[in-house]
């Protein structure tokens, strides 16, 4: 049990730190990727304010001399900008015809290729985008619209360079961070495996301190019953001694289960004749408390396991289901096998909506607040729920209808 405690919570927090890193990262590279677009639109929209070209403030056809007056307006455009920019225009009249190109700064795209690439953006009518590494702008023009393309090919280049560096310092940051949870965790769980200890040292002590008495005072009883003969008081001794010793064998039980130490004896056995046996058992019990109690299996079905702990669990289920359900009310037990085994048992139940199926098995937990004795220690379930576990099954309760509550049990 502590293990697999460790190994949860190793495994939470190995996807929680997975998670944050994966969130920074995405965010580093949205807010990069953002920044680069916003650099190369505003590159673009320098661009198209000069018709196609750099403005003259900024160099145009010759070398600038100082920095241009609105410096402060373009941020991060320089007097360099305009030759170390690469970028092309395709500029077309009111009529969607090639008026004009302009590709004297950009040595990888020719006339033709600046064209075509126009063309695309054009006929999308799309303001802003990607086309290949290209970052573009549709603009208006005095006579016509025009489409300036800016090379982003080495800000992408740089972003991911960037972006790959960042993920591999966050993978390191993540591998050491779950190296110290890894190292750390038994001292984590620690103190839940000395509490846990602890109460299993106490439930192995009250076993054997309470078995003593117990025996010697159900052994009085029956001399007492031989002498004065049989009365109420005696017999209501007699069925508490019973009561406190089974539940000392329960808890005695559970804590075995919960051992991951513990040896199972696997078996391939018909699983449909376990289920069928133990029905047939149960039946009288129900029919005498006037509750009828319906089967339907399908025969033949086989499962590998521990068959006194599985017989145990269809023991617990239907024990649940004789003692809760309603008067003259059904019990229904139906066993199939598709991909995977699962049992189900179900009984009809008036109060099921007040029910809290997810406390169902808790240990000592019962739907009755007064806690008036019903034959029940309140740890049935807790059982079957620690034999599926055992057998790598899972186990859960569900409403039905209004007046239904049923056991799944898939193996």
């Amino acid at each position: 049990m502590i293990y697999r405690l460790q190994k949860k919570f190793i495994l939470i927090c190995a996807i929680s730190v997975f998670l944050v890193v994966a969130l920074v990262f995405a965010m580093i590279f949205t807010l990069n990727a953002s920044s680069m677009n916003k650099n190369l639109d505003l590159l673009a929209d320098t661009v198209s304010e000069g018709g196609g070209r750099f403005p003259s403030s900024f160099g145009g056809e010759h070398k600038p001399q100082g920095m241009p007056p609105n410096e402060r307006e373009f941020g991060f455009i320089t007097p360099e900008t305009p030759f170390s920019t690469r970028h092309f225009t395709v500029l077309f009249d009111n009529n969607g015809q090639v008026a004009r190109t302009y590709t004297d700064a950009i040595a990888s795209i020719d006339e033709n290729t600046a064209i075509t690439y126009a063309k695309n953006v054009f006929n999308g009518k799309k303001v802003r985008g990607w086309l290949n590494n290209y970052r573009y702008k549709l603009f208006s023009t005095d006579f016509g619209t025009g489409v300036v393309f800016i090379d982003g090919s080495m800000n992408r280049s740089s972003l991911w360079q960037s972006m790959t560096i960042a993920g591999f310092v966050l993978l390191c940051c993540a591998a050491l961070v779950l190296t110290l949870i890894v190292l750390l965790s038994k001292k984590v769980v620690k103190p839940i495996a000395e509490s846990y200890e602890k109460q299993k040292q106490f439930i192995t002590d009250a076993n054997h301190e309470l078995k003593t008495p117990l025996t010697l005072i159900l052994a009085n009883l029956d001399i007492a019953e031989e002498e004065l003969g049989k009365n109420e008081w005696l017999d209501d001794i007699r069925t508490e001694g019973y009561r406190i010793t089974e539940l000392v064998n329960q808890l005695v039980s559970l804590t075995r289960m919960d051992e991951d130490g513990q040896q199972m004896f696997l078996s391939k056995f018909n699983f449909s004749d376990v289920v069928i046996d133990t029905v047939s058992e149960f039946k009288t019990l129900a029919n005498a408390r006037g509750k009828s109690l319906d089967l339907d299996v399908d025969v033949g079905i086989e499962f590998e396991g521990d068959e006194m702990l599985l017989r145990r669990l269809v023991s617990v289920l239907l024990d649940n289901a004789v003692k809760y359900c309603d008067d003259c009310g059904e019990i229904s037990v139906k066993l199939t096998k598709h991909r995977r085994i699962i049992l189900t048992v179900e009984n009809t139940y008036a109060n099921v909506d007040n029910v809290k199926l997810d406390r169902l098995f808790d240990r000592f937990y019962r739907e009755d607040k007064a806690r008036t004795y019903t034959g029940s220690c309140g740890i049935g379930l807790s059982i079957a729920k620690a034999i599926v576990e055992k057998h790598k099954g899972h186990i859960n309760a569900y409403k039905k209808d209004d007046s239904i509550i049923g056991f799944k049990v898939v193996l």
